[in-house]
């Protein structure tokens, strides 16, 4: 049976290179539909079978496919001008740092990517000037193993003595924790495996750490159990993982938690507490609980107390002095800030400490000498600080770039701040400004790091973004950034890219791209909306966008490109659509609605059988974002959202080109296979579908640097191809 099996396969694959002389790189494989019935509606699946991605017959078509599309896209003449740009500006800075960690005595960690290196290193160095050592390096073990790896995250001890990371090969995100003594570079104790999210974090006397680990999967367990059932331990440094203590999760005494919520614990920096937080999957509020740490450490029971709940509607809390600072949108979409005693903890009781106001309170980090804000205004961040005592309120902090940067309140996760030391870390940047690294002292000075190394094209001065509003469907105003060359024509030639995720309350904020000025170079402009589903505006802005009112989405963002056209930054020949991973159901939906609109679309790892997406290992951790097809509800949400199942026979559909890591832990590489396919048999525009996967990736997480320029250099190619721009067309054969 396997002989004969394989034998198909080879036949297959020799039919499918058969056609590489065929007008597009995907050749629709035979349809062997599986058809289901929700709720008195059935569903086709004509491609189910690909979802089956270890069988013969489905890697033979995948790999086939793939190189066809490679090899299509390969062939553009300017491709290759564009990789040398892409090269050109990734390598014009002698470093890229980011993930900056400081501690005390002036240590400094962070991860650092040489301009000629293929991935990003783990590094400290003593004071900003010192110098760097490197502690981990993905490299090395590739080139020991065969395999790119990446790190996922890092944890360091107080006083930085020790280092806790998680790594992953292959773009899977499949993390085993590693623990190193950064004095002498060794390793302690055994790699803990199945620390995906890990969240190491040490106790204040550094000798004991906290962390997460998913359940390991019995012979025959389904694929959803995945992610389920995860729990939190507690062990000696150096000690062995299996011995480890279950102190929080799914049946410790105190913890009211489902199987599909996440735990993870951490411990406060003065060793006071520790902090228990569950995260329900995707969905943004959070539960809180406390318990105190000395008698944890001395190896009696934790005794849980449960602070807030998700119907409390807390999205961020940051510690400091038996309290906790929370960011709250309950009966404030625009959130505010409480404070909550850890001692008589009564959330019903907690303080206002900054109350909401016109701009969206986004993040908090609780510094020795205050609290900082992070306020969204429109399209630029402020940053406020207010003093822990006393009832002043809070003071905006001047910065010298109006732009974009994120605090992280959670002490499971380095932060741009810390409790025992005083002011802040803060990564600012621009559309046209790139990243820096900036130190904000107690006064309110604030000066550049000198961590981050400035580059020859960090700060364009010819490059810049216009910022509108588009009114869509129903008049609700959707802010859209273009950035663009100064002095563009709006003539409907320029080739545009419509950038767009509106997924998990995510809102596209100004950051710089390097890799982006090659695309400027050829003429281009990019516009970057923030439909509703993002949360430009807050709360009401998400939730507009969110499970039954997903539509909207993809109706603002089509509103968004009929604006560009109608307002002549392009045309809808010289118009392509873009978006990645959720974004995909944007774009997605966007070109099933009307693929009059576009010239080319390129849906990157994205989520596009959504009514299939639950069967997946990371599908019930989604639920809350997107709903559950056991509901009739969730199941119409579903189905509206999903792009496979509005594709329609007949249909002048775009040029679209589907790119996908074959690894992808978070959305299955099917997604991809099967639209491809679908598109390809029903799509009678006669513009290519491709299919790019990358066989030695995953979701996007801990790609090379290389592999980085190439998909980047493919899609730009890809939609200036299909945009008929000069340079960029085949040679007839």
């Amino acid at each position: 049976m396997k002989k004969k099996l394989f034998a198909a396969a080879l036949l297959l694959a020799a039919q499918f290179a058969a056609h590489a002389q065929g007008a597009s790189p995907t050749v629709a494989p035979p349809p062997k539909d599986v058809p289901e019935t929700f709720f008195g509606t059935t569903v086709h699946d004509p491609y189910r079978w690909l979802e089956d991605v270890k069988s013969p017959e489905t890697m033979a078509w995948m790999k086939a496919t793939s190189e066809r599309s490679h090899a299509a896209l390969a062939a553009l003449p300017g491709r290759q001008t564009l990789l040398d740009a892409l090269e050109k500006y990734d390598s014009s800075v002698s470093a890229r740092v980011f993930g900056v960690v400081r501690e005390t005595g002036d240590r400094w960690f962070y991860e650092r990517r040489g301009a000629t290196e293929n991935q990003f290193k783990l590094l400290m160095r003593q004071g900003t000037a010192g110098r760097e050592r490197v502690l981990v390096d993905p490299e090395a073990i590739e080139k020991r193993t065969g395999k790119p790896h990446a790190i996922n995250y890092f944890g360091v001890s107080p006083g930085g003595t020790h280092v806790a990371y998680g790594l992953s090969a292959q773009g899977s995100e499949a993390a085993v924790l590693h623990v190193l003594d950064t004095r002498s570079g060794r390793s302690l104790g055994r790699p803990i495996t199945r620390t995906d999210y890990g969240s190491p974090s040490f106790s204040a006397d550094g000798r004991h750490l906290l962390f997460s680990r998913l359940q390991a999967l019995a012979p025959g367990m389904p694929a959803t159990e995945k992610y389920q059932r995860s729990q939190t331990f507690l062990m000696r440094l150096g000690g062995d993982a299996e011995k480890a203590r279950r102190i929080f999760g799914l049946g410790v005494p105190g913890v009211d938690i489902t199987p599909a919520e996440i735990p993870i614990a951490a411990f406060t920096h003065d060793g006071r507490w520790i902090i228990g937080y569950v995260y329900n999957g995707t969905q943004r509020e959070i539960t809180l609980y406390a318990t105190p740490a000395p008698p944890v450490l001395a190896g009696k029971p934790p005794r849980w107390t449960k602070l807030v709940s998700a119907a409390d509607e807390v999205t961020g809390a940051a510690y400091f002095d038996d309290g906790l600072y929370l960011v709250s949108h309950r009966g404030a979409p625009r959130s505010q800030v409480l404070r909550l005693s850890l001692k008589a903890p009564d959330i019903a009781k907690a303080e206002v400490i900054v109350p909401q106001g016109e701009q969206v309170v986004t993040g908090i980090a609780a510094a020795a000498d205050a609290l900082y804000i992070e306020r969204r205004d429109g399209n630029v961040k402020r940053l406020l600080k207010r003093a822990h005592a006393g009832g002043a309120a809070a003071q905006e902090v001047r910065l010298p770039v109006e732009g974009s940067f994120q605090l992280n309140a959670d002490e499971s996760l380095a932060s741009a701040a810390d409790p025992r030391l005083s002011g802040l870390v803060l990564e600012l940047q621009s559309w046209n400004r790139a990243r820096q690294i900036y130190l904000v002292t107690a006064d309110g000075t604030v000066s550049n790091s000198g961590l981050q190394p400035q580059g020859p094209y960090d700060a364009p001065a010819d490059i810049v973004a216009t910022e509108v509003k588009v009114a869509s469907h129903d008049g609700a105003l959707v802010p859209m950034s273009i950035i663009h060359r100064k002095g563009v024509a709006l003539d409907g030639r320029n080739p545009t890219i419509l950038y767009g995720y509106a997924s998990y309350g995510i809102t596209e904020e100004p950051v710089f791209s390097p890799g982006r000025l090659a695309w400027l170079d050829a003429g281009g402009v990019l516009a970057v909306a923030n439909p509703r589903g993002s949360s430009v505006y807050g709360q009401d802005w998400y939730k507009a966008g969110w499970q039954a009112t997903k539509p909207n989405t993809w109706k603002d963002f089509i509103a968004c490109a009929q604006w560009l056209i109608a307002q002549k930054w392009t045309s809808p020949e010289r118009l392509g659509i873009l978006g990645g991973s959720a974004g995909g159901i944007l774009v997605g939906r966007a070109m099933t609605a009307r693929p009059d609109l576009f010239a080319a679309v390129v849906p990157a790892v994205g989520a596009l059988d959504m009514v299939r997406a639950e069967v997946t290992p990371n599908g019930v951790p989604n639920i809350p974002e997107f709903g559950t097809r056991t509901t009739e509800a969730g199941f119409r949400a579903l189905l509206a959202m999903s792009t496979y199942h509005q594709i329609v026979d007949g249909t002048k559909y775009p040029a679209v080109m589907l790119t996908h890591g074959v690894n992808d832990p978070r959305v299955e590489v099917w997604h991809s296979t099967k639209t491809a396919a679908r598109l390809a048999a029903a799509s009678t525009s006669g513009k290519p579908i491709l299919l790019r996967l990358d066989f030695d990736a995953g979701h996007g997480v801990g790609n090379t640097r290389r592999q980085q320029q190439q998909e980047r250099a493919d899609i730009y190619a890809f939609f200036l191809w299909q945009m008929g721009v000069e340079g960029f067309q085949p040679k007839a054969p």
